[in-house]
Order: structure tokens, then sequence, then C-alpha cells
């Protein structure tokens, strides 16, 4: 990524949040250090009704990849053996399956290894260890720990009293800290937080090109947010995770860079927060148990991921 000359204000961030060493200079997972067994036994403690909600849209040929990502293509399913007799006539029938599909299509994590700037990744690794044949051989998507964890949602869009937040929106620090007092709970180490924008209602109503831009997102000022709090990752409704078109003009995906190359912090997108929203204002409380374990694909860059939000 080139940063323009005039945004020092990247730069400086990215010293700041900076997590490289912090957990060794062998280490490939980053902030995912932060769920720890205590952490997890606590975040089970949140359960108390069973109500399980799931967080990911379908795996579909129609799903919210338009083209504007090259490569990034929507699911392509295939039936590869129909009721197939494969020991005689008479035997048991079965029927297989295959896909073809980008692994950052649909509801997924965006990996350590996802993106660089400056020719590094998470931890210092160089950008040219990602090769064409073996993937990402450090920080690759298969290296993440198991993601079970406390989650806590906060409702932007529901604190301003809105049920989708405008194109142009950056969410702001200002805005996580009041959707944090909306719910009640303070954010901790090891959290998995969510963030929910509402933009996903525009995909639902069949607005996929809408959905994808303009977009709101988050703001360049957010990731020392998360930083503070040693948030262990964080997911929210819309395609590109931050804002876009971007708050400075040619600083693209500056958020990426400091999620996933200086924080080792995992980045996730086009998560179905709608019915986890209702459910959360049904029953005034925010924070939940959350599995959500990416897909091991030895070498991804990111993996789909079928999220389950347990109140």
């Amino acid at each position: 990524m080139t940063v323009p000359a005039q945004c020092r204000e990247f730069t400086e961030i990215a010293e700041r949040v900076n997590n490289w060493g912090r957990w060794g200079a062998d280490d490939e997972t980053g902030t995912l250090n932060l769920v720890t067994d205590e952490v997890v036994r606590e975040a089970a403690a949140t359960v108390r009704t069973g109500r399980r909600i799931p967080l990911a849209l379908p795996l579909q040929q129609d799903g919210v990849q338009t083209g504007l990502i090259p490569g990034r293509v929507n699911p392509l399913h295939t039936m590869v053996a129909l009721n197939l007799e494969m020991f005689g006539p008479g035997t048991v029938a079965t029927n297989d399956d295959a896909v073809t599909m980008g692994l950052q299509a649909a509801t997924h994590w965006d990996g350590l290894a996802h993106v660089s700037h400056g020719g590094r990744i998470y931890n210092g690794r160089p950008a040219c260890t990602v090769t064409a044949h073996g993937g990402a051989v450090f920080s690759g998507i298969e290296k993440s720990r198991p993601l079970v964890s406390r989650g806590v949602l906060l409702d932007v869009a529901r604190t301003r009293g809105e049920e989708q937040l405008a194109g142009g929106h950056a969410v702001t620090p200002e805005d996580l800290d009041a959707a944090e007092e909306f719910a009640g709970t303070r954010v901790r180490a090891g959290d998995i937080v969510l963030i929910r924008t509402g933009q996903l209602r525009r995909y639902l109503a069949g607005d996929k090109n809408g959905y994808a831009y303009p977009s709101p997102g988050l703001s360049l000022r957010t990731p020392e947010w998360f930083h503070a709090r040693d948030v262990a990752a964080v997911a929210n409704d819309t395609l590109t995770f931050e804002i876009v078109p971007p708050e400075i003009e040619d600083l693209w995906l500056p958020v990426h860079a400091l999620h996933l190359v200086e924080m080792g912090m995992l980045q996730g997108q086009n998560w179905n927060l709608e019915e986890l929203s209702d459910a959360c204002a049904e029953e005034g409380r925010h924070a939940f148990l959350l599995a959500a374990q990416p897909e091991p694909f030895t070498g991804g860059a990111g993996a789909p991921v079928a999220p389950v939000a347990v109140l």
C-alpha cells in the first residue's frame, strides 16, 4: 500500500498499535493469543437461554460478489454423483457435490496474510512468503487458534436510531463508545466484537450493487480503540469492512493494514447481524458466547465461517 505523503496519521497510528514481537518473534496468530482459557470460561457463563443465532449468509451462486473484487467469485455448486449405486445395483446410493468459490466470497474471516504493506505481513514477515503455489507460508488461516470467545454486539445503527447507516458514514471511536454504552457492557480483553451498520439490509433487499458501494465502515481512527481494549477479533456486516470510498483520498484499505498487518487481528466481513440485533434488543443484553472458527484451508489468506451466537 502506498501511503500519501500528507497522511501522517496512518503512520503514527501504525506505530501505536503495532503488536510485532508481543507474543514472540515466531508468533503467527496475533491477537487470538488473547483468547485464554479464562476468557472462554467467562464467555460460556454468558449463556442463559441457549438461544442460537446463525450469523452466516448462505453460500450460493447469487451471493454478495458482483465482480467488484477481482477473483472473488460466488460459490459455484455442482453435483458430482447422483444416486450412484457405487457398490452395485440395489446397494446404498450416494449423492456427492463439489464447489468452486473464493474463500472470502461470503461470510468470512480475513487472515493475517490477506494484506501487506511496506513489503511486510504480520510480525514483520516478508510479503513474498505468500506464493502462488504455497499460499501463506506464515500466518495462514489454518494457524488460527480455536475461535470461541465472548462476543459483543456493538449495534451502531440501532444506537443511532437508524435501520442502516448512510453509505458515507465512517464509524468512529465515538460511535463505538456510544454503542458500548447502549450495549450495557464493557468490551474487554479477548472479546470478539461485532459491529452492526445495517448495510447488509441492502443486500438482503436485493440491492447487491448498493450493498457493495458506497458503504459505511470503520474509520481509520478505530484500530486504536480495539487495541486499547485488547480485542481478539472484529467483524461487521459490510463487503469491505471499512468505509468505501475511503476517508482520505487515495488511502485505500488502511484499516485492513492496521488490523491485519500491524495488530495481527482477524477481520470479518459479510456477517449477518440482523437477527442478532433483534435478539439482543429483545433480551436487553449484547454479550454472548460466540463460536466462529474459520475453515482451516492450509496457506489460506482467509476462509469462510459459519458463526453462531449463543444467548
